[in-house]
């Protein structure tokens, strides 16, 4: 290839990657909409625990029932990726828009998130198939970026409820016509040379995820990630807020916590650039093990700073959050690479499915073990997680099919 024709190459990758990195920050922004405003809520409105609960676990509960219909259906694979993308995009931001006029304690309420969650379902996965279509040997590294933006679309709620004088309402309108924009600039995005549409699809392949021993265990690792990460993300800014209130660091305990919210979650695009990076050069087993013995860790340590200074647990939930998703993207690469190139955006799906069930698990232990032990040490029973996770990968890591990891890195 001419050193003329790499470049119109190289700037065609780069503009594409551009495109939906910023697509996919946009759409991402409605998973946190209710969470973030949750002091808000509870301050306006009668709602237990459970009900705020409810307010994180019902995204995840639709974005459990989404993925499932779209693995069953293969509709990450036979739907043209950006028609798909933009169509759930639209359908979550009006979901989102009409929430405002909804009593926050309502079935209703907790129905529209449920939605919310459904049509994400056509946002993530159907990502990761389109940045996937431009790697070449940087597999990693891409993933990495678009977790990045998932991640900072994440936290970009928590930033917007931060402004003290925005209602709640405020907020869930800012994420919507964050979504809304993303779904119009998706269609600027140009798939890669290594964009596949599949030309026959059967119900049975779902099972390929179970039936494939390589792929059976990189599964179990991201799983044992997702049981921490969601829940850590969903409740983090009440462990702040009692941590700080317990040592009265501060007077404003809640918009400091809101702050520790968007530095746990914003920082993880920092890990899931960085883990990009290396699991390209070290390995994905490698760094994935890693990465979930740091953030295992972190969970156990939480018990034993809480209350201390409030500098040192804002940089101790920065590093949580760069830790808690350094390796996130390397369970989808992990899949990318060990599927059937046809069926790489259902085998994503399936992965996605059943991690999400695992988050709804997770985050509502949360509210009973806070009642019954206090905050302190709410946050140890996640270090299960990625310490089970870090297992299955070790054990991925002795089969021959990890060969097809990272270039041969492992």
């Amino acid at each position: 290839m001419s050193s003329e024709l790499r470049l119109v190459s190289g700037c065609g990758k780069a503009l594409a990657l551009a495109i939906l990195f910023v697509c996919e920050l946009l759409g991402m922004s409605l998973w946190f909409s209710a969470s973030a405003v949750l002091p808000s809520l509870k301050a306006q409105y009668p709602m237990s625990g459970m009900q705020a609960a409810a307010l994180a676990s019902g995204v995840a509960l639709g974005f459990v029932a989404g993925t499932l219909l779209s693995a069953v259906l293969g509709l990450a694979d036979r739907i043209e990726p950006r028609k798909l993308f933009a169509t759930s995009a639209v359908v979550g931001a009006l979901a989102t828009g009409v929430s405002v006029w909804v009593d926050p304690t309502s079935i209703l309420f907790i129905l529209l998130r449920i939605i919310v969650g459904a049509s994400l379902a056509g946002v993530y996965p159907p990502a990761i198939k389109m940045m996937a279509s431009w790697a070449a040997g940087d597999l990693g590294l891409l993933v990495g970026v678009l977790v990045a933006a998932s991640t900072l679309g994440g936290s970009s709620a928590f930033l917007l409820a931060a402004f003290g004088a925005l209602d709640w309402r405020s907020v869930q309108f800012g994420a919507a016509a964050m979504a809304l924009l993303g779904a119009l600039l998706i269609q600027a995005f140009q798939p890669g040379p290594a964009h596949r549409q599949a030309t026959v699809f059967r119900a049975r392949y779902v099972l390929d995820a179970w039936r494939n021993k390589s792929l059976r265990f990189a599964n179990f690792g991201y799983y044992g990630h997702m049981w921490e990460l969601y829940a850590l993300w969903a409740w983090i800014a009440a462990f702040a807020e009692a941590s700080f209130r317990f040592s009265a660091a501060t007077a404003d305990a809640v918009y400091w916590a809101k702050l520790a919210a968007f530095a746990t979650i914003g920082c993880g695009a920092i890990g899931s650039l960085a883990g990009g990076v290396l699991a390209d050069r070290f390995g994905r087993t490698s760094l994935t093990i890693g990465a979930m013995l740091l953030s295992g860790s972190c969970a156990l340590l939480a018990g034993v700073l809480f209350g201390g200074p409030m500098w040192l647990i804002m940089a101790f939930c920065a590093v949580w959050g760069i830790a808690a998703v350094a390796d996130s993207a390397q369970f989808s690469a992990s899949v990318v690479e060990l599927s059937d190139p046809e069926r790489v955006g259902t085998m994503v799906t399936v992965q996605t499915c059943v991690g999400f069930l695992l988050t709804m698990v997770s985050i509502h232990l949360v509210p009973p073990i806070d009642a019954a032990i206090g905050w302190r040490w709410t946050f140890v029973f996640l270090a299960a997680g990625p310490f089970l996770g870090a297992a299955a990968m070790y054990t991925l890591r002795r089969l021959p099919e990890a060969n097809r990891l990272a270039g041969g890195r492992r």
